[in-house]
């Protein structure tokens, strides 16, 4: 058996989009990651998969409010029954059955979504995600280093802490915390301890290199988790497993942006496919097992949705992994069991800022191409700030979500062409107005923090 150990952590995370805007940018993120993503993996935590999930408040804000099941559902046997009949259509009349084929074949996965959605219920998929995310993060998923003040990060944490607390109820909240973008300062170690936070996520790949070893101690109290770059990679880079010639081809599109072909050029073949997904997993077993031959705990930490959407198979490999470790010998646990009985080193004291942008540094977030992003909510913070509690609760929503890292990395990396932009600037505007009018209702923002309060500004 290895001496080492491997945890997985998925983080789930999706931007406040429910509401604002539909094709190309907008709420049909959300349907899409829950018909590809999260719909089938509760399926895999429900047999007992032995994965940390992570969820963020926003994401669970969205799942949680009111018409958001009836909407998805529509979504799903609507508009996603009618595009791929229409592209399947197409196929034919253009003399390619195969292709039409794998089109009929893909839409099963809508159809099957949708069931699975209605026989949970309205909620329900929520409720069962809650079921097995012992950790949570901050409420929009700022980038905390970059907030202005201690009452901003404050803010940030309590609102997302209490709202996961609320919502798991009996099952409770251990103190797992992902800091959204592994973006850690040890300024923030004192705030995260007196939010209750026991353990985090940092990604310290260039200023603690070589094989992983196991959590570092703060003096304020919280534990640091190296997250492991060269497993993560393993998956998540250019040349990592979903990049294999049998894996569906995510970037080339039919009409309606389906995608019937695979990486190869070839017209996807799902039992080939499935097939890849079960070699790579064997070879990501046998290469994290000899990572951690040494007695170390290699943290492979990817975003969720990877695993289904941008990674058509990426389930399957988690699946086979899990299976493939057992056959090897290599141990998988959640990460709060692994650091259950493992030896913490004190942190070194001059550690720099960190995140698990490229590079790792606050740059994808604060730097020349996205500087007037990071001005314009240090600007909001403090404005809201000296308004205090007489900001209102508008306000305050409208901070978080201006606060959310999603506009800046959208920005930086040119994903959603201009809808990063509106959106932070239709926020700052709505901010302006509820400070103007902090008794007035803006609908957009309804179920948004929840559980934010303005008077959260003000203690200490």
């Amino acid at each position: 058996m290895s001496d080492g150990r491997l945890s997985i952590v998925l983080h789930t995370h999706m931007p406040y989009v429910e509401g604002f805007g539909t094709w190309p940018f907008g709420e049909e993120w959300l349907w899409e990651a829950v018909a590809t993503v999260y719909v089938p993996l509760l399926d895999v935590l429900d047999r007992g998969a032995p994965v940390t999930l992570s969820l963020t408040p926003v994401l669970a804000d969205q799942l949680e409010a009111p018409g958001v099941h009836a909407r998805l559902l529509a979504f799903l046997r609507t508009m996603r029954a009618t595009t791929h009949r229409l592209d399947a259509d197409g196929c034919r009349v253009s003399g390619h059955p195969d292709l039409a084929a794998e089109m009929e074949r893909a839409a099963g996965d809508y159809a099957r979504a949708a069931d699975r959605l209605e026989e949970l219920g309205d909620g329900g998929l929520l409720r069962g995600l809650l079921a097995h995310a012992s950790w949570t993060s901050a409420a929009t998923h700022a980038v905390l280093p970059l907030v202005a003040t201690d009452a901003g990060v404050r803010l940030q944490l309590r609102a997302g802490i209490d709202a996961h607390r609320a919502r798991r109820g009996d099952a409770g909240w251990d103190g797992g915390f992902w800091l959204p973008e592994c973006a850690h300062a040890p300024w923030l170690d004192p705030l995260l301890e007196e939010a209750g936070v026991h353990a985090t996520c940092v990604d310290l790949t260039d200023v603690l290199p070589g094989p992983p070893a196991g959590p570092l101690a703060t003096e304020a109290g919280p534990l640091l988790v190296p997250i492991d770059r060269p497993t993560i990679e393993l998956v998540w880079s250019e040349r990592g497993y979903p990049s294999g010639g049998a894996y569906r081809d995510y970037h080339r599109h039919t009409v309606h942006h389906h995608n019937p072909w695979a990486i190869d050029g070839t017209i996807y073949d799902r039992d080939r496919a499935r097939e890849q997904a079960g070699a790579d997993a064997a070879d990501f077993v046998a290469r994290t097992r000899e990572r951690v031959a040494g007695g170390g705990l290699a943290v492979c930490a990817l975003d969720t949705e990877l695993l289904g959407h941008w990674w058509y198979e990426g389930l399957d490999w988690l699946e086979a992994v899990l299976a493939e470790a057992e056959r090897q010998g290599l141990e998988v646990l959640p990460l709060d069991a692994a650091l259950h009985d493992m030896p913490a080193t004190a942190a070194p004291a001059d550690l720099p800022i960190t995140t698990w942008g490229t590079p790792r540094t606050l740059w994808t977030w604060s730097g020349p191409q996205v500087a007037d992003l990071a001005r314009a909510a240090r600007d909001a913070e403090l404005r809201v700030l000296d308004a205090g509690a007489g900001a209102g609760l508008r306000a305050v929503r409208e901070l978080l979500a201006l606060q959310a890292s999603d506009w800046a990395i959208l920005a930086t990396r040119d994903l959603a062409g201009p809808y990063a932009r509106e959106r932070a600037a239709a926020h700052r505007t709505a901010l302006d107005a509820a400070l103007a009018s902090p008794d007035a209702h803006d609908p957009h923002v309804r179920h948004l923090a929840p559980y934010a309060d303005a008077a959260m500004l003000l203690v200490p």
